[in-house]
């Protein structure tokens, strides 16, 4: 962890404690009360704390120079003080939705108390929807870094990982992060569900940033559509070779153009198994493969999300570390074209909430990238 300057610094923490809830249920987001609901009724966990918590267990070296302050509670005072900190409790949730759950009204006004508290850098764990609320609040009056904890994640604004957040932290407090504005997306969840894609941009926060530790925002995929049919051609001949495996099919255009040569209805976002020349399973969340694999062989097959290069941890957390330690490192496919490779410049990248699984995934992977092309990318947690 690098040392910061002299003196001591105001950061403020804002955690959004429903983010990323639909994740593992494969729901494709948390956006509203009948989401969140319906996400616990399947059994999801909040788990937006436990990522704030790992950036604060990161931040301990710089607990004499660091003023924390924060929002009650589940917002970040209970959180701060579990890792060791002695926070700066503002405002009051007496504004919060039904059933006592956080809203987006919380997460703007602790912006706000949060700037007028003076603090040099918001840092906040969430997803796209929280961006937006912070964008609204105090836009890019502040420097903000976000802690990767929702679903949709397409945003410039988050570091890395969770770990890699306390890095941006420490660089920024020492004066050794440049500042950029980057753009905020978010999309239509209800659109989402139904496979369609609606990206929009809704302005600008005001980043810290420091190479390799500031993911970039999504990308369209752009590739030719009979490139994208040589790579399913080339995991074809890997299915034939495997014949008696089950096929977890990740999200993704790519993957669904190998849908499209095996002539199944390959859902667009979500996540389906495939078997012996049908689909067994469409849309399935974490519970639902973890069930259906049991005792059995099978095999993963994930693209790379465009101009960010994660395979695993956005916008497919239904295949979480249960399910790839179910699966195995040796059983999981990675498809991707040669441009899509080429256009990120760097590594490709896993963040799946569990660091022992992401140090299993990280070192070296065989890509498909043509039909009878193959690619060595070296994976980062």
């Amino acid at each position: 962890m690098p040392e910061a300057s002299k003196g001591r610094h105001r950061v403020g923490l804002i955690v959004n404690p429903l983010a990323g809830i639909g994740g593992r249920v494969g729901l494709k987001g948390s956006d509203g009360t009948a989401i969140v609901e319906r996400a616990l009724a399947l059994g999801a966990v909040p788990a937006a704390g436990a990522r704030a918590a790992e950036t604060l267990s990161h931040l301990r070296d710089l607990a004499s120079v660091l003023d924390l302050g924060t929002y009650p509670a589940e917002m970040g005072a209970e959180i701060a003080r579990e890792t060791g900190f002695e926070p700066a409790v503002l405002g009051s949730l007496d504004g919060t939705g039904s059933g006592g759950r956080t809203t987006g009204e919380d997460t703007r006004r602790a912006a706000l108390d949060l700037r007028e508290w003076g603090a040099e850098l918001i840092v906040f764990a969430g997803g796209d929807g929280t961006a937006r609320d912070l964008t609204t609040s105090v836009a890019a009056t502040v420097p903000v870094i976000g802690i990767p904890a929702g679903v949709k994640i397409h945003s410039g604004v988050f570091a890395v990982s969770p770990r890699h957040a306390a890095d941006v932290i420490g660089e920024f407090l020492a004066g050794r992060a440049r500042l950029e504005e980057r753009e905020v997306l978010d999309i239509d969840e209800d659109l989402f569900r139904a496979g369609i894609v609606a990206p929009r941009l809704y302005g600008y926060l005001t980043v810290p940033c420091v190479r390799d530790l500031v993911q970039r925002a999504k990308s369209a995929s752009r590739s030719d559509p009979s490139t994208a049919r040589g790579v399913a051609f080339g995991v074809l001949g890997e299915m034939e070779r495997d014949r008696d495996a089950y096929f977890i099919l990740g999200p993704g255009s790519t993957v669904k153009a190998v849908g499209d040569e095996l002539q199944v209805d390959k859902t667009l976002l979500g996540v389906d198994l495939y078997h012996d020349g049908r689909l067994i399973g469409t849309d399935l969340n974490e519970s639902q493969l973890l069930a259906a694999i049991e005792g059995r062989h099978a095999k993963i097959v994930v693209t790379v999300i465009g101009g960010q290069g994660y395979i695993f941890g956005r916008g497919n957390q239904q295949l979480s570390p249960k399910v790839i330690q179910a699966v195995g490192r040796d059983n999981i496919m990675v498809i991707a074209t040669l441009d899509k490779l080429h256009a990120l410049g760097g590594p490709l990248r896993v963040d799946t909430g569990d660091p022992e699984c992401d140090q299993l995934l990280a070192g070296y992977f065989r890509v498909i990238t043509g039909e009878r092309e193959r690619a060595i990318w070296q994976v980062r947690s």
